[in-house]
């Protein structure tokens, strides 16, 4: 299992330094929120083919492409349409008038290298778990979650660029489809996704338990870091309906919008 760790991490360094390089050369970062979903998948794909195959492995390996290849491409045409997303603009932005750093140095601590560590340790359910033994109820309870995670998050996220791409929407909040139940039902699919993940390796002790640290992370990150936080507190400035729809609507776990906080 060592081994694996630290193939699968020398493998994903690699990756993570030729896309650093390609940053400089077109002076934009955003692309890599596409590869968040691709790298994962990398990993996986690196993890299982050290091995002899196993049931456990190709269940893992399966369901993380599948997510991986649906996010990733959902995100590398978001950029596309888009363009350079504001976070990283400022992110880089004040890295080089407050700090003086140059492009390079900004770009390479502040997102690659970062979202390198993070890509690792959220991908070790689909590392730990590639060892052999027999899939009991634990896997398919989280295969189950993993598959109804990810159908959750491509109804959300399709539903939103509908929304988006209606002109009559222009600057309104987004309260329909599965938005009237969470606010965040990309961010929650993708945490039933690893979660489904880890409970798929779980079984595969001891290593398997050890990758817990990867949902909680991902969960942290999320919620209280650069998922929820982040979204919420540009949607709040830009959309004037956006408090009342905070107060009616849950924050992450699906549930009922609230009876006294409906719109009228």
């Amino acid at each position: 299992m060592p081994q694996i760790l630290l193939i699968d991490a020398v493998v994903s360094a690699l990756a993570f330094l030729v896309l650093w390089g390609v940053s400089l050369k077109i002076r934009d970062v955003s692309f890599i929120d596409a590869w968040w979903g691709v790298g994962m998948a990398l990993i996986a794909w690196t993890a299982f083919l050290q091995g002899p195959p196993t049931p456990r492995g190709m269940l893992l390996t399966g369901l993380c492409t599948v997510w991986a290849a649906r996010l990733g491409g959902y995100l590398f045409w978001r950029w596309r349409k888009h363009g350079a997303d504001r976070r990283y603009v400022a992110m880089l932005g004040h890295a080089q008038t407050a700090r003086g750093w140059s492009f390079a140095k900004a770009s390479l601590l502040l997102v690659f290298a970062l979202q390198y560590l993070m890509q690792y340790v959220v991908a070790l359910p689909v590392q730990l778990g590639q060892v052999a033994g027999p899939l009991g109820p634990l896997a398919a309870l989280g295969a189950a979650l993993a598959a109804f995670g990810i159908a959750f998050e491509t109804i959300g996220d399709a539903q939103l660029v509908r929304f988006k791409a209606d002109p009559a929407n222009a600057g309104k909040v987004m309260d329909r489809g599965l938005w009237r139940y969470t606010r965040h039902p990309n961010y929650f699919g993708d945490a039933c996704v690893w979660w489904g993940l880890f409970l798929v390796a779980a079984e595969a002790l001891p290593w398997g338990l050890a990758s817990i640290a990867g949902p909680i992370l991902l969960t942290i990150t999320l919620t209280r870091w650069s998922g929820v936080p982040t979204t919420e507190g540009h949607l709040s400035k830009t959309r004037p309906d956006y408090a009342a729809y905070v107060a009616r609507t849950p924050g992450f776990v699906p549930w009922f919008p609230r009876k006294d906080a409906l719109r009228p």
